[in-house]
């Protein structure tokens, strides 16, 4: 019989929770790089996200932002349509801005602590509808020094799988110490 890992009894986790704990307090002992020498310009990082309901909700639900017209699921009915001006529920606007940061940094490789999102421009081209799948390509366009202060400038573009539609443009600058 094998026992389980403890855990604390407050906190019940799964043994998947145990693991990637495990696996992060682990790389906390790995050498560190900061962001700046992480990354050279012309790096792209990008990854694949399907737009679920539940994903929408978690969103909202999180930004306390309620709108009618992200609802792409009804009580004990997932999965509807949805109705919005644009016709089915849409995404909310800056959700996949939020997501950004899961493609921006290499979650692989262990990186110091000190980075800081310190700009951000977006352009928002055409709603993205609950359902889809999206890309979202993030490219490091520039490092530079201001103030004496290090920066990494990325482009930013979000596009439907399927079309190729683009559906958001955002440049951004991450301070590094």
């Amino acid at each position: 019989m094998t026992t389980k890992p403890a855990t604390d009894s407050l906190r019940p986790m799964t043994e998947v929770q145990i693991k990637q704990t495990r696996d992060f307090i682990k790389s906390l002992e790995e050498d560190c790089e900061t962001y700046w020498d992480m990354v050279s310009v012309g790096d792209v990082l990008s990854r694949d996200l399907e737009i679920t309901p539940e994903l929408v909700i978690l969103y909202a639900d999180a930004v306390e932002d309620y709108t009618p017209w992200y609802e792409g699921w009804r009580m004990n009915e997932w999965r509807i349509d949805g109705q919005s001006p644009f016709g089915n529920a849409i995404v909310p606007p800056l959700m996949m801005s939020h997501f950004v940061l899961s493609v921006q940094f290499d979650h692989t490789k262990p990186f110091a602590i000190g980075s800081i999102h310190t700009f951000h421009d977006t352009e928002l081209l055409a709603p993205i509808f609950v359902g889809a799948t999206v890309r979202i390509k993030t490219t490091a366009i520039d490092k530079f020094v201001k103030r004496e202060r290090r920066y990494v400038r990325h482009e930013v573009e979000v596009s439907d799988v399927e079309s190729g539609k683009i559906y958001m443009r955002e440049t951004r600058d991450i301070l590094s110490r």
